[in-house]
């Protein structure tokens, strides 16, 4: 520890990557759960595409010095029936590799730390320059005023001008109190690591449920954008959420009328407030090659 009690990156980061180095064309995924993460959706997105028989776990960022533990409480479990342990809150460090995906993906899967954030961003920061990584991926899910009963739409952003642009992104412009993820992006900006933050609607009014439709919408996004497999089908899980949520609007004419005026609103939409999954992903490959030529 320093002197002020604030932990170094040694001291929180364990990471033993050389059985799996090196990696092919690796881009890093972040989903953490809180408050960038409504409902979970983020993080069960990221475990719907990326299965854990393709996966290996390489590393750990230590949680004693990044959380309270009054907040985010310990989870006691049994073994067998009759051990009993203690599952403390993870930042896990995985690598994804699949023989038919074009790339290795590194994931990075935990919670948002409650302390010591800049120490955390640092950590991933040197977790990206150890196992090469090109670029990293936020995902993330948020309250919007959008319907249950459409896919909810895949906004993203970049706070790298020449990556906004080239993808069609839009640059960053909220002002106001933020959560690590809003740390992390420009922490990687000064590093030289370009990110991408990708966010996806869950319906305000409904919270408090799983949301299978806005999981699908950003697992289906994100295997495009890195040209991944379409991981697990969701069809099952999406077709009971909706019957689900469609009795409990039913419940309330109130919001029964107010989920009718969401509906004609979002038809009028566009189709995408950013790119084609496809085209994105097509243009974020040539600004990867691009990037490695100027590196090379």
């Amino acid at each position: 520890m320093t002197d002020d009690f604030t932990p170094t990156v040694e001291e929180i980061l364990t990471l033993d990557a050389e059985s799996v180095l090196p990696l092919r064309n690796p881009v890093m995924v972040v989903a953490l759960e809180g408050w960038f993460d409504m409902a979970g959706a983020a993080s069960a997105a990221i475990e719907a595409l990326f299965d854990e028989e393709h996966r290996v776990t390489v590393g750990e960022i230590e949680p004693d010095p990044l959380y309270d533990f009054t907040i985010e409480r310990p989870q006691v479990e049994m073994i067998e029936g009759h051990i009993r342990t203690i599952r403390w809150p993870q930042n896990r460090i995985d690598i994804w590799r699949h023989d038919d995906a074009s790339r290795d993906v590194v994931l990075l899967l935990g919670v948002e730390p409650h302390l010591s954030w800049r120490t955390y961003c640092d950590a991933i920061v040197s977790t990206c320059h150890t196992l090469g990584c090109s670029l990293v991926v936020t995902v993330g899910a948020g309250a919007e005023q959008v319907p249950h009963s459409r896919s909810p739409m895949v906004t993203g952003s970049s706070t790298n001008r020449d990556l906004a642009q080239r993808l069609g992104l839009s640059t960053p412009s909220y002002q106001g109190v933020t959560g690590v993820v809003g740390v992390l992006h420009p922490t990687l900006e000064a590093s030289g690591i370009p990110s991408i933050s990708l966010r996806v609607g869950i319906p305000h009014y409904l919270s408090n449920t799983s949301h299978p439709l806005a999981i699908r919408s950003l697992q289906t996004h994100l295997s495009h954008v890195l040209g991944v497999g379409p991981g697990r089908d969701l069809s099952n899980d999406v077709n009971q959420a909706r019957m689900l949520h469609d009795e409990l609007v039913a419940t309330d004419p109130q919001l029964a009328m107010y989920v009718t005026m969401l509906e004609r609103e979002f038809d009028r939409r566009a189709e995408s407030v950013i790119p084609s999954a496809d085209d994105l992903g097509a243009e974020l490959e040539e600004f990867l090659r691009d990037l490695n030529n100027d590196d090379e």
